[in-house]
């Protein structure tokens, strides 16, 4: 039996923010390669004296090599990244689909999100830490952590839930700027006057590295870059 740790975040996540996208995703790791993972990243960042946690809306241009090599290292390494991008998030019809409300949605997604081809059930147990974003998040965590049980019978593969500060994790800084470059370009930001340069190197060089342009998905079997473009549909 093995071990994987799946790390999640999300970006425009909220229903009523504004923009028209929205993205949830995780990397996974081998449970048994954390400290060596870990302290991969962690050189990179000393190496180019950027102790300090990344997050995509604090990039800088005078640390683009740090930011090209950190996705070289995600692509030497064993880590994988899968996210559902979900399109057009205002015509997302609650009422007919979603049991009338956006928080079920959220649920939905985070078990899409999971339970999927590329986490098979038999052999595997995962370990699943959120990103903290709100004074409900013990709320939500537990509502997840149900749904699997109910899925599962009381015998989820998904054994362990629980929420961790984006500072003190390396592999969530890096859900983040994978998830934060998707929704960029889905957003058409990189293509607006006075667009981010930095943002939109990082998003070129992630689409060089990874073969797969950032606002479209991938195939549903990839499993080392994996992106699933959701867009709502209709009520009939």
């Amino acid at each position: 039996m093995s071990t994987k740790n799946l790390y999640i975040d999300e970006s425009c996540h909220l229903e009523h923010d504004g923009f028209p996208v929205m993205c949830i995703g995780y990397t996974k790791i081998n449970a048994e390669g954390y400290d060596n993972l870990k302290e991969g990243i962690k050189s990179i960042k000393l190496k180019h004296n950027a102790p300090t946690e990344i997050k995509w809306n604090k990039l800088s241009k005078s640390r683009i090599e740090l930011y090209k090599e950190i996705i070289d290292f995600f692509f030497d390494s064993p880590i994988q990244f899968r996210c559902i991008l979900v399109k057009y998030k205002g015509k997302l019809d609650h009422a007919a689909f979603n049991k009338g409300d956006h928080d079920s949605f959220y649920y939905k997604l985070v078990y899409f999100l999971l339970n999927s081809s590329t986490n098979p059930p038999n052999g595997h147990d995962y370990k699943v830490y959120m990103d903290i974003k709100d004074t409900r998040g013990k709320e939500r965590l537990a509502q997840i952590k149900t749904v699997f049980e109910n899925k599962y019978y009381g015998a989820s593969p998904f054994v362990h839930f629980q929420h961790i500060r984006s500072d003190e994790s390396e592999f969530l800084q890096l859900t983040d700027l994978f998830i934060g470059a998707i929704t960029y370009k889905s957003r058409k930001e990189h293509e607006k006057e006075g667009a981010s340069t930095v943002k939109n190197e990082v998003i070129d060089y992630l689409e060089e590295k990874s073969g797969y342009l950032l606002n479209e998905g991938t195939e549903p079997w990839e499993e080392k870059f994996n992106i699933f473009d959701h867009q709502p549909k209709s009520k009939s």
